[in-house]
C-alpha cells in the first residue's frame, strides 16, 4: 500500500493477440492509455491472451505495454492460451524472465496459475492483503458434462488451507482478499437470477459457467476473507454483482476485433482499488478516450 493507503490494481482480460493481425493493434493502444492514465501497483491479466500461433511472439505483443513500463503483474491462463503450440507450463516458463513477471505455480494440484501475492502494509513489512489466483483450467474432461472444465477440489482446499494460514498468522483475523482466474463460478449465473440484486454494468450473455460447482465460492463465504472475484472469458459482460456480500465481478474484455468484442463502448480494462485495513473495495471500467464508467463503492452502494 502506498503512503495514501491505497493499492491499485489494473485487470486486463481476453486479449486474444493474433501475431501478426493488425485488428489486435488495437488492444495494445488501450492498454498502454489505461495504463498511463492509472498508473496501477499491479496488472492481473485474467486469461486467454493470445488466441494464434506463433505463442510466443503473440505473448511478447499481449504483455508488451506492461513489461516495457516494469509495472509488476500476474498472469492466470484461459482456455484458449494453451490451443496454440506451447502447454500452459511451456507459457508460464516463457514469461518467467520478464519484467515484472509475478506468475507463479503450486505445485502437486490441478491447474498450472495457483498461487498466492501478499501486499504488504504501507509502513513494516506486514501482509495487509492477499490476492489469490486461480486456474480455472479449460473444458469438461467428463464426456457427459458438456461445457467448460470447473476449479478442481483440491484447488478449493488449497484455497482453504491457505485461507486458514493468513487468517491465523493475523491474529484470528481474515485479511482482506481478492481472487483473479479466468472462467466464471455457476455463482455468476445464480446471483442474476435475484430481481432484487445489487448489480451494475453490462450483461450481455449468460455466464459461461461450468456445469459443475466444487464450492469454491462456498468456501471463499466460510473463510470470510475474499471480498471480491474477478473473472473474463465472456466477452460482452462487464458487470459486477452482490452474491451474499461478496462482488462477483468481470474484467472488461481488453482485446480487439479478432474475436466476438460487440458490447457497448469497446475494449478497456478494470481497475480496482483497495485501501488499507478496510474491506470495501472501490472499482470502475476505464474506456477508450480515458472515459470512466460504471464506478462502484462495495459494500457501500449495495446497502
Amino acid at each position: 500500500f502506498n503512503n495514501e493507503k491505497k493499492f491499485k490494481i489494473v485487470q486486463f482480460t481476453d486479449i486474444h493477440w493474433i501475431y501478426g493481425n493488425p485488428d489486435s493493434d488495437v488492444a495494445g493502444v488501450r492498454m498502454r492509455e489505461v495504463l498511463d492514465a492509472e498508473r496501477p501497483d499491479l496488472v492481473v491479466f485474467t486469461g486467454d491472451l493470445i488466441f494464434a500461433k506463433p505463442a510466443a511472439k503473440a505473448l511478447d505483443k499481449a504483455l508488451e505495454p506492461v513489461v516495457e513500463r516494469g509495472i509488476p503483474f500476474a498472469v492466470t491462463w484461459g482456455n484458449h492460451d494453451d490451443e496454440q503450440d506451447m502447454t500452459r507450463a511451456e507459457l508460464s516458463a516463457y514469461i518467467s524472465q520478464k519484467r515484472g513477471n509475478l506468475t507463479s505455480t503450486t505445485k502437486g494440484i490441478s491447474g498450472q496459475t495457483n498461487y498466492t501475492l501478499t501486499i504488504k502494509s504501507s509502513v513494516g513489512d506486514k501482509t495487509a492483503a492477499v490476492v489469490y489466483v486461480f486456474d480455472s483450467n479449460s473444458y469438461s474432461p467428463i464426456e457427459r458434462v458438456k461445457g467448460y472444465d470447473w476449479i478442481k477440489h483440491d484447488q478449493v482446499q488449497w484455497y482453504i488451507n491457505r485461507s486458514r494460514t493468513f487468517t491465523a498468522a493475523n491474529g484470528g483475523k481474515p485479511l482482506p482478499a481478492l481472487a483473479f482466474f479466468h472462467i466464471p463460478l455457476p455463482e455468476y449465473r445464480e446471483a442474476t437470477q435475484n430481481q432484487n440484486i445489487y448489480m451494475v454494468g453490462t450483461r450481455k450473455e449468460m455466464a459461461c459457467a461450468p456445469e459443475v460447482n466444487t464450492g469454491l465460492a462456498t468456501a471463499m463465504l466460510e473463510a470470510g476473507d475474499v471480498k471480491g472475484v474477478f473473472v473474463g472469458h465472456d466477452h460482452v459482460n462487464d458487470y459486477v454483482v452482490d452474491w451474499n456480500g461478496i462482488l462477483l465481478g468481470y474484467g472488461r474484455y481488453t482485446g480487439g476485433k479478432t474475436v466476438y468484442h460487440d458490447i457497448p463502448g469497446g475494449n478497456g480494462a478494470r481497475v480496482i482499488e483497495l485501501r488499507e485495513g478496510s474491506d470495501a473495495i472501490h472499482t470502475w471500467i476505464r474506456i477508450a478516450g480515458g472515459k470512466i464508467i460504471n464506478e462502484v463503492h462495495f459494500p457501500a452502494d449495495a446497502e
